[in-house]
């Protein structure tokens, strides 16, 4: 076995069903459902729309900071925050059709899986040869023009967690390998690695104490784990180890910094996801990993179930935005219940949506085909 082989195969954890429980039965309906209205959808990327505002090119990934309005004192002048409360008025069309590729493409992966038809897999790959390699529709390998802020930045390094769409694409991509060269797409991802670990934007966001630290984790793991990067996997492992868990675990379980948010109950949700899904890609070891105080994922989970299970028992006031739309189904219930045995957190996720309607909600829900993270 070659070295990027040994480390695709030792960056999927080895949980079986250890309960009986079998994933692909379960959601398969749902994924087939999907694909099959994915078949008639020709892939879209950035270059379908531009935005004026924007200093990149027409190749440039350009969003613009969620909580930034105007100055009702100085309409003319640089944008002001307020926290937890996207501008409706924001350039969205770039998050939009990285969104797109991060719900279909990965779609059209499961159903492959699933039924084993080329088809599925095909058009898979078309997206992938439209996002990453066709001169006249892929994006630049770099996030230079992300999260801008009018008057005040023409990108900023919080702008990477865009990118967080792109776990499930890389994942997707691992498994595609098996059927075609799909070399360039991941010379693309080796780039765009590179120049997050090395690039002011990257280095700044890896150092982040909150769920954008734990996101660029989570990114650089599974790119690593496509481009066969072993230095860059025992990176991520250790700073899950040495930085994440110390600096954002609290003695409860809980996030220090999400519960300090004007979205609490989503935040913590959403970097639960994240660091579970960094477990998933890096090892079970990750999964058992805990402090001396017991700090790690297993108290983190036991911390959310209750109010995941129950949302009023929530002790912290509702988000101001989004709120109804949490939880949905999260996929760290269901890797926690392969990696410690839980059935009942398994039977748990069974319960939730499986997505949401809300364009919002969807951007903050970026694990939705377990079946691609299935042993």
């Amino acid at each position: 076995m070659n070295r990027r082989a040994f480390l695709v195969t030792a960056a999927v954890p080895l949980l079986a069903a250890r309960d009986g429980f079998d994933v692909k039965a379960f959601d398969r309906s749902r994924i087939l459902r999907q694909a099959k209205a994915f078949l008639h959808q020709a892939p879209l990327t950035i270059t379908a729309s531009r935005c004026e505002r924007s200093a990149g090119g027409l190749h440039d990934f350009y969003s613009e900071g969620d909580y930034w309005w105007p100055d009702p004192n100085n309409p003319a002048g640089p944008y002001i925050q307020r926290d937890g409360l996207s501008n409706p008025g924001n350039f969205a069309g770039h998050r939009r059709a990285l969104m797109r590729l991060s719900v279909q493409m990965p779609a059209l992966v499961a159903a492959w899986i699933l039924t084993g038809q080329k088809r599925y897999a095909d058009h898979a790959i078309a997206h992938l040869r439209a996002w990453f390699v066709n001169p006249e529709t892929r994006m630049n390998p770099n996030l230079r023009f992300a999260q801008a802020i009018q008057g005040r930045a023409s990108g900023r390094a919080t702008g990477i967690i865009d990118t967080v769409h792109l776990v499930e694409v890389a994942r997707g991509v691992q498994l595609l390998e098996k059927i075609g060269d799909l070399e360039a797409v991941r010379q693309w991802f080796a780039t765009y690695t590179q120049w997050m670990i090395t690039h002011p934007y990257g280095i700044a966001e890896r150092e982040a104490k909150n769920n954008h630290g734990s996101c660029w984790v989570l990114q650089v793991a599974q790119f690593a784990s496509l481009t066969g990067n072993a230095e860059l996997i025992t990176f991520c492992r250790d700073r899950f180890r040495t930085i994440v868990v110390p600096e954002q675990f609290a003695a409860d379980g809980s996030f220090s910094l999400e519960m300090k948010r004007t979205k609490p109950y989503g935040y913590s949700l959403f970097n639960l996801e994240a660091l579970a899904g960094v477990c998933q890609i890096l090892g079970d070891d990750l999964w058992r990993f805990q402090l001396p105080d017991g700090r790690g994922m297993r108290k983190a989970v036991e911390f959310m179930a209750p109010f995941i299970r129950d949302k009023k028992a929530w002790p912290l006031p509702p988000d101001v935005m989004y709120d109804s739309e949490w939880p949905l189904r999260q996929e760290s219930l269901l890797f926690a219940g392969w990696a410690f045995q839980r059935p009942d957190l398994i039977d748990l996720w069974k319960t939730l949506r499986p997505g949401s309607n809300s364009e919002e909600a969807t951007r903050n829900y970026f694990l939705r085909q377990p079946v691609l993270w299935a042993p």
